[in-house]
């Protein structure tokens, strides 16, 4: 900015430097006097004359200039005591304190930041034009969002020792709404079919939630770009926007947008031919012609070619290639030659890879997911599938890359990736609730990046109200260096499946597990698991039929007798109760079905082989928006097991990306199990479970598919305790009665039997991902709509179990609702609202659930 010395000054200097400066003369020494902040030094360094210099009137002046320039001085005299040049200076202030009040729309520290781009921050000299030339951008600023009525005022406060406060006054006014949208000129299309292109619209019942009626300059040169792109990607290939207008109401609260357009005619492609270097041959790069002659033409087609064979070109090292498309009209006809130049550049090779940002990760453990090498041909997709698998690593929130050109060289690039960590595991205490466990407190270690290795390795001591849980595992997933990876784990748990709606029995699990796994391909891996495992399980006396054989003699009783009581209500004799053990067989009758413990005993010693394959494309570990993953397992005990059974797994997930914000993501889990051998069923404690989160939401956790079979216990006569005094039984009244041949059959009060599970599992669901309103960073939330189906199903139903089928997709329940999870310092944060849409009358329904440590 040029700066003018003011009127007065310049005129005392026209009129005293001459008198005082009559002839040239040598300089001395140069004394400065009025500095307060600024030192002596820096004015020096301003000026163009030094000691022992011959200095003239033009030199003062030159002087003068020069210290003007420093934008330091409000005044500035220079004269001459002998042979010393004298300086006289008068600072200008310096800015002690910036306030801004008022502001909404645009954040203080933006405005801060700007301020100091424009040379007003704390600590800086003051220069009343620069605050003039702000106040003047930020109106500008607030006029492009349409805040026509936006004031800024500014004022200026001196302070003690040549300092100065500004406080800035932000009034920001109202956002104009647009009233009219009007394109002139259109006979093709419709006015209405064409400001639907736009983003900007008029006031509509949505637009307070929306805010699509405030107009915004930038907003609307987008829609006057959308608004080309409909006419060239339909065949009009002279389209053009004559004129743009925006008036504004005198109130100014009211917008109102015209465009002129000349839609010209429209037209088809004719031939398409490739020129340039074509450095790859020719049928390889027309496989990425997307314009073939014959079609209306499409400037989207022409893009999209272009973008595929740079691609195509970047992929064999050419990073720095352009295609161009080059539309050629025939005179005279609507028909349009394509032609596609090709501009490949030089080969580019990679100089050197870099990595920033990662505090805690070793580089080793970055550089191993590397797919684009070092001093080998710059490959756009080995770079890119390079830093996806940064990504997927589940360590980095995001990881980004940039190619910078080395210097000198035009054949030569870096790469630079940059990560951005975040947490991988946690140590120490942990605690956590979800509605189907409770209270879940541990102790552990899980980390998935140990000590940044790169290694996972997991302590855990858990407790919650139906299982204590220890285990211990590791796994390195780089074994081997072209990734096979290693890993084991031991484990012991003690669950009480009554607690979480299952049926009632215990389970004690001491097991142990090597795991392999192999890399196939970038995105599929095969893997391998051996495994033991001890089983103990113990049931009390109201084990459901199905675990256990019943009718049977219940172990609350320790004696039996044979009823004296005569039809008179009197007592024949003393009755004698007997000891348990004493009671005939005969009194009571035999179970109609065994149980899988009357079969197999209750405790097993099981060796397991596992393969399975996995397939993921997702582009990141956790919130996933695009990709897919597929995964397939299968359990088989070893035929010297106490138990031979196996089990099928299908686990399936795919995401469509609808808009930038918006998302649909399909889901599905299939499984099936089976004995085989001397163990005609699949074991019930390995049996699939349905209901809750990550299944059917809007039923209890595990409580959909077949239930189990209430016990039913026999004595014989009444149930005598105890005799009193007198002889007379004391009788429990704590069960329901039914006479059965003579004999009592105790009958648990069981109305609503416990979920047992089945052996084959259908499940699936879609949910639309969608963003919350109001929240600007979505990054740690996920919230969706969501639609679950399924069930689970048994094809070795009992003869008394309800609720049990064979497999019939009509018997799928449904649900649907809105779910949201959200990433704490604890862990996710997963809540659920679902309404069941055909539950059955045995279905346990619950609208509401949430959990904490798992995402839905």
């Amino acid at each position: 900015m040029t700066r003018r010395l003011p009127k007065f000054l310049a005129l005392a200097l026209c009129l005293w430097v001459p008198a005082v400066l009559a002839e040239s003369f040598i300089i001395s020494d140069i004394r400065v006097e009025g500095l307060q902040r600024i030192s002596a030094g820096s004015v020096f360094a301003a000026l163009p004359v030094g000691v022992g210099d011959l200095v003239d009137d033009a030199g003062v002046r030159a002087a003068a200039r020069g210290l003007f320039a420093t934008g330091n001085f409000d005044d500035i005299r220079i004269g001459r005591d002998g042979n010393v040049l004298v300086i006289v200076v008068a600072e200008r202030p310096s800015i002690s304190e910036i306030n801004i009040e008022g502001n909404k729309a645009i954040e203080t520290e933006a405005l801060l930041e700007g301020l100091k781009g424009a040379g007003l921050a704390v600590g800086q000299v003051f220069q009343r034009s620069t605050l003039e030339g702000m106040q003047m951008e930020l109106q500008r600023q607030y006029v492009q969002q349409g805040r026509y009525d936006a004031n800024i005022d500014a004022e200026v406060v001196p302070e003690p020792r040549n300092r100065v406060s500004i406080s800035i006054d932000v009034d920001e006014g109202t956002v104009a709404a647009i009233k009219h949208i009007n394109v002139v000129g259109n006979q093709i299309f419709g006015d209405d079919e064409l400001t639907k292109v736009f983003e900007l619209q008029t006031t509509g019942w949505l637009s307070f939630f929306t805010n699509d009626d405030k107009y915004s300059k930038e907003k609307l040169q987008g829609d006057l770009e959308k608004l080309t792109s409909y006419y060239m990607d339909r065949g009009y290939l002279q389209f053009r926007i004559d004129s743009t207008q925006v008036s504004v109401s005198p109130d100014k609260r009211e917008v109102f947008i015209t465009a002129n357009v000349t839609e010209g005619e429209k037209f088809t492609v004719g031939s398409v031919d490739l020129s340039g270097d074509l450095v790859l041959p020719e049928e390889d790069l027309r496989r990425f012609l997307l314009v073939a002659e014959g079609q209306t033409f499409s400037q989207q087609l022409v893009t999209s070619t272009e973008e595929y064979m740079t691609r195509r070109l970047g992929n064999e090292g050419y990073n720095f290639a352009k295609v161009t498309g080059i539309p050629e009209v025939e005179e005279g006809t609507n028909v349009v030659s394509m032609k596609f130049f090709v501009d490949p550049g030089k080969r580019t090779y990679v100089r050197r890879i870099s990595f920033k940002g990662n505090q805690r990760t070793a580089d080793s453990v970055l550089r191993r997911e590397m797919r684009q090498m070092e001093s080998a041909p710059a490959s756009a997709a080995n770079i890119e599938q390079s830093r996806v698998r940064l990504e997927r690593l589940g360590y980095f929130s995001k990881a980004t890359v940039d190619t910078p050109a080395v210097a000198g060289h035009d054949d030569l690039i870096d790469l630079d990736f940059e990560v951005e960590e975040q947490s991988s595991g946690s140590i120490g205490a942990s605690f956590g609730y979800a509605q189907d466990a409770g209270l879940i407190l541990g102790l552990n270690l899980q980390q998935d990046n140990f000590l940044g290795t790169g290694k996972r390795v997991g302590i855990n001591l858990n407790s919650s109200k139906y299982q204590d849980s220890y285990n211990f595992s590791y796994t390195n997933p780089y074994y081997t260096e072209d990734g096979v990876s290693r890993g084991f784990n031991l484990y012991y748990r003690s669950t009480d499946l009554s607690e979480v709606n299952v049926a009632s029995y215990t389970t004690d699990t001491l097991g142990a597990a090597l795991n392999f796994g192999y890399p196939i391909s970038e995105t599929q891996r095969l893997g391998f698991s051996f495994g033991a495992a001890e089983t103990k399980i113990t049931t009390g006396i109201y084990a459901v039929q199905e675990i256990q054989a019943s009718p049977r003699l219940s172990n609350r009783y320790d004696y039996w007798f044979e009823s004296q009581l005569q039809p008179d209500g009197t007592y024949a004799d003393v009755e004698e109760l007997l000891p348990i053990e004493t009671l005939p067989p005969e009194y009571l009758s035999p179970p109609t079905e065994l149980g899988f413990l009357d079969e197999n005993g209750n405790n097993f010693l099981n060796y397991t082989i596992t393969s399975s394959w996995s397939q993921s494309t997702l582009n990141r570990g956790r919130f996933a928006t695009r990709g897919a993953a597929n995964s397939v397992s299968l359990e088989v005990s070893v035929p010297f097991s106490d138990l031979e059974f196996y089990k099928l797994n299908y686990r399936g997930e795919i995401y469509f990306p609808i808009t930038n914000a918006w998302t649909l993501r399909l889901r599905s889990e299939l499984g099936y199990g089976d004995g085989y051998g001397d163990t005609t069923t699949l074991p019930f404690f390995e049996h699939f479970f349905s209901g809750g989160f990550g299944s059917v939401r809007g039923f209890k956790s595990n409580t959909l598919g077949p239930r189990s079979t209430p016990a039913e216990l026999y004595a014989t006569g009444r149930a005598a305790i105890a005799l009193d005094e007198n002889g007379v039984p004391t009788f429990s009244n704590e069960f329901g009665y039914a006479a059965s041949d003579g004999k009592i059959l105790f009958t648990p009060n069981r109305d609503d039997p416990d979920p047992f599970g089945g052996n084959v599992l259908i499940e699936g669901g879609a949910e639309l991902i969608f963003p919350l309103p109001f929240i600007e960073d979505q990054s740690q939330l996920r919230s969706a709509f969501f639609f679950d189906a399924g069930n689970v199903f048994s094809t070795e139903c009992g003869s008394s179990q309800i609720n049990c089928f064979d497999v019939d997709l009509q018997e799928l329940r449904y649900s649907v609702g809105v779910g949201v999870t959200w990433v704490t310092g604890f862990g996710p944060m997963t809540f659920s609202l679902a309404k069941p849409i055909n539950a059955d009358d045995a279905d346990r329904e619950e609208v509401f659930q949430f959990t904490l440590g798992r995402g839905f």
